[in-house]
């Protein structure tokens, strides 16, 4: 985002320089109206948004939950001042404030709260989502490398929440069977 905000910065500012350069020919107003406006005006930003529009819309898709054999389903309860974590592929399986996952692999994370609103976020993974007494939302996330990320809430739910934090453990393929096995990876 860097590099494109420096790109469009530069090319405005080459812009700017053209239009206040001095001209020994006066210019036909008609025709450079017309090339600063509608060229320059109109056709770049529409060109800039429809890029951004696109590139929003791939980098959005890929978050949409869906149903697919290698998605890995995750239900988070939320509570003053805890996280619930159950594993759809290991009933009965909790744990608390440690959410673990598989690398590499699309995670359906089902959200719910038992209290207050709550919201879970990872940054480094997706964006934030409530969570919701009575309501269930789903967050797709996806962790590109074995690591640990570090979740928050981020939806003020009384005096603490800003110490209501969890962590994202995302496993190798070999760590993540052994959790599914029960065993300390």
């Amino acid at each position: 985002m860097f590099a494109g905000a420096t790109l469009i910065l530069a090319f405005v500012l080459v812009l700017l320089a053209l239009a206040f350069r001095p001209r020994s020919v006066p210019p036909d107003e008609r025709g450079q109206t017309r090339f600063w406006i509608i060229g320059l005006g109109l056709g770049f930003s529409m060109t800039i948004l429809a890029a951004l529009l696109a590139y929003g819309l791939t980098v959005g898709e890929r978050l949409l939950p869906r149903d697919s054999a290698e998605t890995v389903a995750v239900r988070a309860v939320a509570e003053r001042w805890s996280w619930s974590f159950g594993y759809e592929e290991l009933p009965g399986h909790v744990t608390e404030n440690v959410l673990h996952i598989p690398a590499g692999r699309p995670v359906d994370v089902a959200i719910t709260s038992v209290d207050v609103v709550h919201s879970f976020w990872v940054p480094r993974l997706a964006g934030k989502l409530d969570a919701i007494p009575g309501h269930v939302n789903v967050l797709r996330i996806e962790a590109d490398a074995p690591g640990t990320y570090d979740g928050l809430t981020a939806e003020f739910n009384g005096e603490g929440y800003e110490e209501h934090e969890f962590l994202v453990i995302a496993h190798d393929e070999a760590d993540w069977q052994a959790f599914l096995r029960g065993e300390a990876p």
